[in-house]
């Protein structure tokens, strides 16, 4: 299997180039044999290469963005979700630009009816692309060490992608050093759970040594360090953190994308906030806007703004989160909330400058205490302004662990730039239907923090 993994690059390469060839093999048959004719100026030889050319790059760029040529990474469904969007999101794009070329609408049938042939292209590619994948590529037989936190939190995760990681073993730091460092040659790779700096790199050091594919649990330093420029003054490399958040520069940028996108778009859904408006007032006559104070940068509070999904009395208990199955949201609330509807009006906090369209998502100031006291550098995340969408919304869960969601919202702190904001607001269209990032907390819990996490302490930084 080490000798095949040399290749999985050029395989998933050549998966990707063949389904690409496809969609701009069939696209190029739809102009030259419909929408070329239609045109009242033909274009030449060079001008159809490209109309096509565009549509290829156009394919390559939005499916490269959404996962779409990941097939052994990312699950069945995934890669399918990801090629569909992608497919959608092009061709309406392919047809604003036909329209723009040839001065007038033209009809969009044949267009559509492409789509539902590529879609079915696409559905059978990946499955063949899938079902080779496995039988080059089986699970890893792999070795999990860790210390003295419970391993049950990453297995669960682990469970899902059976597909790619087998855990066969486990190894407690106990066990002795000397014998894990022993046990290493026998896997085909190893996982490391949130162990101390030192085992750690002792262990990293001979996996390296022994080739074994080695995957580590990051802790808050590795995040900040990954952030890091690299100098190279001396003869000896070091790597610089600021830790001082964005630059002037940064900001400023950051302050116009966040204008220049968020008053447009509130102008143009204004019908649509009219209505959701209605629909929240006619249900239980309450007010249509919930207020809540929380968290932003270097921890202001301020007032943030949502279309009220849940009674009026929901809070009468005390603070806590949506739950799973939560009675407390209404009908309308649902609906809202699987579609993220409710949380339009915070385009109010951003054009006021509370907020931003992309950062850390803003925690009440009472459940931030909380999480503070069991995960103390929480407040890392409050170096930027608080955002409508972020790093931990696209690659997390609503019911994502505080502990986890430091760590995404510190990676995008430390990684921060204008591209990276675009490309996070083009990635939230992808996670807005899917159900696992509007699920609630457990049912038991009244914040995101595990239980057994508040009574032993696990979430800590042993360096």
């Amino acid at each position: 299997m080490r000798k095949r993994d040399r290749f999985k690059r050029l395989i998933t390469f050549f998966e990707g180039f063949v389904i690409l060839a496809l969609h701009t093999i069939m696209f190029a048959y739809l102009w030259y044999g419909f929408y070329q004719k239609q045109l009242e100026v033909p274009f030449f030889r060079r001008g159809d290469w490209a109309v096509i050319g565009f549509y290829a790059l156009l394919m390559y760029l939005v499916t490269s963005l959404y996962g779409g040529f990941k097939i052994g990474y990312l699950r069945l469904m995934d890669v399918l979700y990801s090629q569909i969007l992608s497919l959608l999101g092009t061709n309406v794009l392919a047809y604003l630009q036909i329209c723009l070329i040839s001065r007038k609408y033209l009809t969009a049938r044949p267009l559509l009816i492409m789509t539902v042939i590529q879609a079915v292209v696409i559905l059978i590619w990946i499955f063949i692309c899938k079902t080779i994948y496995a039988v080059l590529y089986p699970p890893r037989q792999m070795l999990l060490i860790y210390d003295d936190r419970s391993p049950k939190e990453i297995l669960n995760k682990l469970g899902t992608r059976r597909d790619k990681y087998k855990i066969c073993d486990m190894m407690q730091l106990d066990e002795g050093l000397d014998n894990i460092c022993d046990s290493l040659s026998n896997y085909e790779a190893v996982l490391i759970y949130d162990i101390s700096a030192y085992e750690r790199n002792i262990i990293l050091k001979r996996c390296f040594d022994l080739s074994v594919r080695t995957y580590v649990t990051p802790k808050l330093s590795d995040i900040l360090m990954m952030g890091s420029d690299k100098i190279h003054l001396f003869d000896t490399p070091l790597l610089l953190s600021r830790n001082k958040g964005l630059t002037g520069d940064q900001l400023i940028l950051k302050r116009l994308l966040d204008l220049v996108i968020t008053l447009p778009v509130s102008i143009i859904l204004l019908p649509l906030f009219i209505v959701i408006a209605l629909m929240i007032k006619l249900y239980d006559g309450g007010p249509v806007l919930y207020s809540q104070e929380r968290l932003t940068e270097d921890g202001e509070i301020f007032k943030i703004y949502k279309f009220r999904s849940m009674r009026m009395d929901s809070e009468k208990n005390g603070i806590q989160l949506a739950r799973k199955g939560d009675d407390r949201v209404t009908p309308v609330g649902r609906v809202l909330r699987s579609l993220h509807f409710d949380e339009f009006p915070q385009l109010i906090n951003i054009i006021k400058g509370d907020m931003s369209l992309v950062g850390p998502r803003p925690e009440r100031p009472e459940i931030a205490e909380k999480y503070q006291k069991i995960i103390p550098e929480f407040n890392f995340r409050l170096k930027v302004k608080a955002g409508l969408t972020g790093y931990a919304q696209v690659y997390g869960k609503y019911n994502t662990t505080p502990y986890d969601k430091l760590k995404l919202d510190l990676t995008y702190i430390e990684n921060y730039s204008i591209w990276l904001d675009l490309k996070l607001l083009l990635l939230t269209f992808k996670i807005l239907f899917q159900k696992e990032n509007t699920e609630g907390i457990d049912i038991n819990q009244t914040t995101a923090v595990r239980e057994n996490a508040i009574k032993e302490k696990t979430y800590k930084e042993e360096e």
